[in-house]
């Protein structure tokens, strides 16, 4: 990229950037020093030490209807707590360069633990209820209704500590992995990445590689490799940290793998997971090396440079959409499937609950805040107008959905398990993508639009399988002592060969590419849940293009469910079981279809 073109597209991205959305956090608290803030946590205080001091020892006591309200009198509180910290971990996001946010969110986050101190006896000593007292306390209405949170809950009870050492860690998680936690945050909104002689944030420089020029992606990828192997020695000491720090956690509570405590917290059984990632690495050849094999076929190259992975094709004009445009898109492809589901997303634009414009400090990435029942979603993205955007808007959009959908639950039984909580969120990129498919009659647009699905589909699939590889490995690893920054790349290394196959080269710097992926340090073992919900919704949408009688109901419903229900019940209605070895294959043989259909064009 010359001085010239640089900026140009700059000053584009100024002008996109001015009409963008920024969020109105208003609704929930006005400015961090807003009185309303020290009000709710002077409530949540006095609540919480009532609360204490009423049922502490009592739980097993208490007839059924008089457990049910102490129930609901936790909830309330828990949701006092969670619109707080929501508040104050959105303030962050917005710009986490900003030492006052973090020192906001940080002050939060100690006020929040050293309240909830006074509620955790409350879990533990439902834990410690026989089962048979339990079920006697659930014949009242009161109590029954958060039978599937009091299932969810006791799920944990062979790995529950006594309530000294449960208080301890609860305490000590201030100064722990949640501090390492911020420290990623902080070091990644504070890097700078060189490129033709002005310092580009993170957000910035990955968008260099959906560049149509083979130049820029190649500067923004050398860049991007540069920094990170600067910083790497960071990033390693973080990451050995929180893998230790969940180690020791792990063996205190007898969990097997590192895995074990993720695949509880998200209400999926080992095997389920095993066959998920074994049915997807087998397929890596008919998938991964298969297509990029075909891209570099494209390219008139035998291999494609890592910088290519994601590039346009060839002859591609690089078209950018407006947010009004991809506004519009996204609607009416939600429209097409039911019109509850578009007029909800409709709120999200009229209601300022969307922070599109990307700026120096914000998350680089995208996310949909639950926040909490009684308020609503908020959604961040960093929109430069590509497809790619456009279908970013369209996952959050449906997480956003799912959120609205299901609060309706309450506190404590909204809340999705993450491989569930995908389902919304894939089936609303699906849909703009099959409604701009449609659409298109032009076989070269339908073949770029195509190859761009298949491309997303293996990033969340094949990719996501890798990154789990990768943390597998790298927490296995680490029980037998910390692992070296050169380690760490090299495994990176590995499982990416091993995943896309040989038509992708990677230069020496890729080695460090693993460093600025968040979910390993914010949520360990997280990304299984992409590849599961990709699958997941491939499955569904084929079941839906079938035409089955009253999909779109059923659809809903399994949304407003929340967490009530576990994955084989809400996909029984469609005739679809998670357990079924069969069942993967099928998610994977869509996205073979599609290579196919690629190939035919």
């Amino acid at each position: 990229m010359n001085d010239l073109s640089a900026t140009a597209t700059a000053t584009e991205a100024s002008e996109e950037a001015m009409s963008l959305p920024e969020w109105n956090l208003s609704e929930l608290y006005a400015s961090p020093d807003a009185p309303a803030i020290q009000a709710d946590l002077g409530w949540a205080e006095t609540q919480a030490k009532d609360f204490n001091a009423a049922y502490a020892g009592r739980i097993e006591d208490l007839d059924g209807a008089d457990f049910g309200r102490a129930i609901q009198r936790f909830e309330a509180i828990i949701e006092r707590l969670h619109k707080i910290m929501s508040y104050a971990q959105l303030v962050f996001a917005g710009d986490m360069s900003d030492s006052e946010r973090g020192r906001f969110l940080q002050t939060m986050q100690e006020r929040y633990n050293a309240i909830y101190s006074e509620l955790l006896f409350f879990t533990l000593e439902i834990n410690r209820i026989d089962d048979a007292v339990l079920e006697a306390k659930l014949s009242d209405p009161g109590s029954a209704r958060y039978r599937p949170w009091l299932r969810d809950i006791r799920a944990f009870r062979a790995h529950q500590l006594n309530d000294e050492l449960e208080k301890l860690l609860h305490d000590k998680s201030v100064t722990g992995s949640s501090s390492w936690v911020r420290l990623f945050d902080q070091t990644m909104a504070a890097l700078r990445f060189p490129v033709d002689g002005t310092d580009q944030t993170l957000a910035e420089t990955l968008n260099m590689l959906d560049n149509k020029d083979t130049e820029v992606r190649r500067t923004g990828a050398k860049a991007l490799g540069q920094v990170f192997g600067e910083n790497i020695d960071t990033f390693s000491l973080i990451t050995n940290t929180l893998a230790k720090d969940k180690e020791i956690e792990d063996k205190w509570r007898g969990y097997p793998q590192p895995v074990s405590e993720r695949n509880l917290s998200n209400k999926v059984e080992d095997e389920v997971v095993e066959a998920l990632v074994g049915s997807i690495r087998d397929a890596y050849g008919e998938l991964a090396h298969r297509y990029y094999a075909l891209k570099a076929q494209w390219f008139g190259q035998e291999q494609l440079d890592y910088w290519d992975r994601n590039a346009p094709l060839p002859g591609e004009d690089g078209r950018n959409y407006t947010w009004s445009e991809g506004r519009g898109i996204v609607l009416s492809a939600f429209e097409r499937f039911d019109p509850k589901i578009s007029d909800i997303a409709s709120t999200f634009f009229e209601q300022g609950w969307i922070d599109a414009a990307p700026r120096p400090g914000k998350d680089s990435g995208a996310f949909c805040h639950p926040t909490v029942p009684s308020a609503h979603p908020y959604v961040l993205l960093n929109f430069y107008g590509r497809p790619r955007d456009v279908a970013t808007l369209a996952h959050e959009l449906g997480h956003g959905v799912h959120q609205v959908l299901a609060a309706d639950q309450g506190a404590l039984l909204s809340d999705t398990p993450l491989t569930l909580a995908e389902t919304a969120s894939v089936f609303g990129e699906m849909l703009v993508f099959r409604a701009l498919l449609d659409d298109q009659k032009d076989p070269e647009q339908r073949r770029r639009l195509l190859a761009k699905k298949v491309e997303d589909m293996l990033n969340t699939v094949v990719r996501q399988t890798a990154f789990h590889e990768f943390e597998q490995r790298v927490h296995q690893e680490r029980r037998n002592g910390e692992l070296s920054s050169e380690r760490l790349g090299l495994i990176w290394l590995q499982v990416q060969s091993e995943s896309l196959g040989p038509a992708l080269r990677f230069d020496d710097e890729y080695r460090h590419f693993w460093a600025y992926i968040p979910h390993f340090v914010h949520s360990p073992f997280y990304v299984y849940a992409y590849a599961f919900g990709d699958c997941l919704v491939n499955s569904l949408y084929q079941v839906y293009s079938e035409g089955h009688e009253g999909f779109e109901a059923k659809f809903i419903e399994m949304l407003r469910a929340g967490g009530t229900l576990r994955h084989r019940d809400l996909l029984r209605p469609f005739g679809l079981d998670a357990s079924d070895p069969t069942f993967w294959r099928r998610g994977i043989d869509n996205i073979v279809g599609l290579i196919d259909e690629l190939e035919a064009i």
